[in-house]
């Protein structure tokens, strides 16, 4: 993963970049719709957070605050990553889209052809929504395993990191907090240039696909700003870790969850050592 993302830049399901990126990752706000279910419970009614947002632009620099995150142990879920993973071939996901889409849409080494798929998918919506149908569950359902695993960890907080997260009405509000990784506009022009080696026009273009950073920053109750040396990015990185770390909401769900995790657990031995005697 470079210094950020650049998925995400064309509507209907085809990413553009990343080494040719998840060709549904546009569409995650369906991703969340067991949310209001699973976890709106959970959410009390105070300044701290379970789980946080988090997003930003291409070329702003969301992979370095992640790396960041991750070498401080915080649980990091990436969409897109998860995306990516239910289409390769040991997953329920894979069977599905060859039966449906057939094998002309398979590499050499039988992985999907991501750019085939979404060609497929682009000009056709209905093609598209069958493929959504196929593999929106197996993303919910993965995301929703590793949350409740962090969960019953006792993390603090789990950080979702999606790149639509504030393309959407939907889905900042199941966030306690949501975090933007921002730099200004000269210097996100620069990286973007430098970084893929695109003119100024070809650069432009592709800023001005997403939605403005300066647009995003009015949406976002945290900002990180990567304008600056990754020193100072870091140190930003670690006030808001140690903010988010002092919290302790979810501290009694936590332990619900532990007591009926143990329970059944103790319940399956007991039946156990009844069927083995």
């Amino acid at each position: 993963m470079g210094l950020d993302s650049d998925r995400a830049e064309r509507p209907g399901g085809v990413v553009h970049g990343g080494g040719g990126g998840g060709f549904f990752s546009t569409k995650l706000m369906m991703y969340f719709v067991i949310f209001p279910f699973n976890f709106s419970l959970l959410k009390p009614n105070t300044s701290t957070m379970f789980l946080v947002g988090l997003s930003g632009g291409i070329a702003s620099g969301k992979s370095t605050v992640v790396a960041v995150l991750r070498e401080l142990g915080c649980a990091v879920i990436d969409a897109d990553v998860i995306a990516r993973e239910v289409v390769q071939p040991h997953f329920k996901a894979y069977q599905q889209i060859v039966r449906y889409f057939g094998t002309e849409i398979l590499l050499e080494n039988g992985e999907i052809n991501r750019e085939a798929l979404g060609n497929i998918i682009f000009s056709h919506p209905e093609k598209r929504q069958l493929l959504n149908s196929i593999t929106h569950p197996e993303i919910q359902k993965e995301m929703l395993k590793q949350i409740l695993k962090y969960f019953v960890l006792g993390y603090r907080y789990v950080i979702l990191d999606i790149p639509l997260l504030f393309e959407t009405n939907r889905l900042p509000k199941f966030m306690k907090y949501t975090v933007l990784v921002y730099c200004d506009p000269p210097t996100q022009l620069s990286r973007l240039m430098k970084r893929n080696g695109l003119s100024q026009a070809e650069a432009e273009a592709r800023i001005a696909s997403q939605l403005p950073l300066d647009e995003k920053r009015k949406l976002a109750s945290h900002i990180i700003d990567n304008s600056g040396d990754r020193e100072s990015t870091r140190r930003q990185v670690l006030r808001l870790h140690a903010r988010l770390e002092d919290s302790l909401d979810f501290l009694w769900a936590r332990l619900v969850v532990g007591t009926v995790v143990a329970g059944l657990g103790g319940l399956g031995y007991l039946l156990l050592r009844h069927f083995i005697s």
